[in-house]
């Protein structure tokens, strides 16, 4: 409650977590956090990455490794660092793609001393800490996605309005007809997904650790494509900055800088591939917990047999339940309507369906499953367009229960979206066992290994196309 009232005021705060070379595996953190003798506070030494707001913070949240010791429980720790502390030095400012009105650097801590009282939490409760502020981030992220979506939706349809060709607006052509409705239904599910994923956190029972890894994954994924479409129906003018085609008397519409900045959200507060293996690893996590030893060749024979009984139990219960449910029955989800009631139906088989492709995955490849993560990622992309369509069909409801927005078309959306989502839905389930996962892994393995160098040959060394740092092109670069 110290620090809370100053950031509330006027001060400014910033998470230091990633390392040079650390970033979505923790457990490798360099940053060190060392009792002083006295036990009155720690001594903090290393290097964080990309520290938003860093550089100009007040206050930062660092993580760090307290070494364990007899009267120190140890490992990773969350510290409230006073930001303007002898020994911290903002060594570098980052400059970005996109984003460029954010503020982070390199910071850099030698001998920094912070009091005890300021550990977060307590020792070893670090990573907690940092999970619970990713969650609030993999929330807020999907919202500025689905907010550029509706900024993307509403630049496509005005430009396909006023752009003429061939003796009409290019909306009506059917190619930019196609990417409009691909817009919209996207948009709407996108608002969709925050809505109910809000929804649930606003709930404080709930752990929705797995919706918020859904709801950033699909958010971040879609709204680039929305955004890649846009720039494309803008042609030239999508590709032109904004400052360009006001100096020459043009609506300075941003639809290159939307995309500049969107593409940061397919990597940060969690890349697309760790958000699928880490739902997907919750995925399979009650199977392997059932048939672990079952599928650990180093488990002795009678502790195999054990286990068979426990997973015989387990699975006994679990797969007849797979087989049949409301989604084979034409009147479930009546409440719903006749629009919206068999993409649920679908929604519920569909899940079905996904568990059992969890099973037989796991009885095909058994411990070896966590490293297939061709399979696992479809997987996932399959419940991310499921629980995008479960949001959709609920938020289109809601409206339409609402008298004053029943004529605003979110039935129409959200079965526009439903109908692209299942086509998707049922190509993945197709890839999951139809791929060239083995092939393209195999083909990886002799690209490390340089058997196809001269493919590479006739381009320079990429670090000889970067501009000097003092260059006027790398300034005007900076600006």
């Amino acid at each position: 409650m110290r620090f809370l009232p100053r950031v509330a005021k006027d001060e400014i705060g910033a998470f230091l977590l990633t390392e040079p070379d650390v970033g979505s595996d923790p457990a490798r953190m360099s940053a060190t956090a060392t009792p002083a003798d006295d036990g009155s506070a720690f001594v903090l030494n290393g290097t964080k990455l990309w520290t938003t707001n860093g550089v100009i913070a007040d206050l930062l949240v660092v993580m760090a490794v307290v070494p364990s010791s007899e009267h120190h429980r140890g490992g990773i720790t969350a510290f409230v660092v006073e930001a303007h502390s002898p020994g911290i030095t903002v060594s570098h400012r980052n400059q970005f793609m996109g984003l460029r009105g954010i503020e982070n650097g390199v910071t850099r801590f030698e001998d920094v001393r912070v009091p005890a009282e300021n550990v977060i939490a307590g020792e070893g409760r670090g990573l907690r800490v940092a999970l619970s502020t990713l969650n609030t981030g993999r929330l807020s992220l999907p919202a500025t996605c689905a907010a550029s979506a509706k900024l993307s939706l509403k630049i496509a349809r005005e430009w396909s309005n006023e752009r003429v060709q061939w003796g009409m607006p290019i909306g009506k052509h059917e190619a930019v007809a196609h990417k409009l409705a691909f817009i919209a239904g996207l948009t709407f599910a996108m608002e969709s997904v925050v809505e109910l994923s809000s929804s649930l956190a606003d709930e404080a029972r709930n752990d929705i650790r797995i919706e918020a890894a859904l709801a950033k994954l699909y958010c971040s994924e879609m709204a680039w494509l929305v955004a890649d479409e846009t720039v494309q129906i803008r042609g030239g003018r999508g590709f032109e900055t904004a400052e360009s085609l006001r100096t020459r008397c043009e609506r300075a519409i941003p639809a290159e800088q939307i995309l500049r900045d969107l593409r940061i959200g397919r990597i940060f507060e969690g890349s697309t591939e760790i958000m699928k293996l880490l739902i997907a690893r919750e995925a399979v996590d009650e199977h392997l917990k059932v048939a672990g030893e079952l599928i650990d060749p180093d488990v002795q024979p009678s502790q195999k047999v054990r286990s068979a009984a426990r997973a015989a139990g387990f699975y006994g219960k679990w797969l007849p339940h797979l087989v049949g449910g409301p989604g084979q029955r034409p009147g479930s989800y009546a409440e719903f309507g006749k629009v919206l009631a068999p993409h649920l139906r679908f929604v519920e088989r569909s899940s079905r369906r996904l568990a059992r492709s969890t099973f037989y995955g796991m009885s095909r490849w058994q411990g070896r499953l966590e490293r297939k993560q061709g399979f696992l990622g479809r997987m996932v992309d399959i419940g991310a367009e499921l629980y995008a369509m479960s949001a959709a069909c609920v938020r289109a409801k809601t409206l339409l229960d609402d008298a004053a927005a029943k004529d605003k078309g979110a039935l129409e959306l959200a079965d526009l979206f439903c109908r692209s989502a299942q086509r998707r839905v049922e190509r993945h389930f197709h890839d999951l066992w139809h791929n060239d996962d083995a092939q393209n892994y195999e083909a990886a393995l002799r690209i490390l290994e340089g058997h196809y160098l001269w493919a590479e040959e006739g381009v320079l060394d990429p670090s000889l196309l970067a501009p000097a740092v003092d260059s006027p092109v790398a300034t005007a670069a900076q600006s």
